[in-house]
């Protein structure tokens, strides 16, 4: 793996193994990947205060207090897959792959699989 490179991805659920969300599951809305980490729905929420801003015409915000998640690093989230987690590594997979001109070749692909399983996330 590359220095940062990272197996989950936008779109996953995972459930948070570790801190004081721990057992929490939820979606990946965002992958931080230069910080190596992820923020997921519903954890790691915190109050974030705002000032009232008067500028730029309508578009000034209300002031007050937001509750938004703040990113938790990657280590501390694993993949949910059936009713458990799993851990993920890769495998090449020959697939048919077609050029411009109509024919075609056959080429590897990258795809996901679960290390508990074994089966194609």
């Amino acid at each position: 793996m590359g220095k940062h490179s990272m197996k989950i991805k936008k779109g996953d659920t995972v459930k948070v193994i570790a801190g004081k969300d721990k057992g929490a599951e939820g979606k990946v809305i965002v992958v931080l990947r230069e910080e190596q980490r992820v923020v997921v729905e519903g954890v790691n929420r915190v109050k974030k205060h705002t000032k009232v801003v008067q500028q730029g015409g309508r578009a000034g915000t209300t002031g007050g207090i937001i509750t938004t998640e703040a990113p938790i690093h990657v280590s501390n989230v694993m993949l949910v897959e059936g009713n458990g987690v799993t851990r993920l590594g890769y495998r090449r997979e020959e697939v048919q792959k077609r050029r411009p001109d109509g024919s075609t070749y056959t080429g590897t692909r990258s795809v996901r699989v679960s290390r508990r399983t074994g089966k194609e996330v």
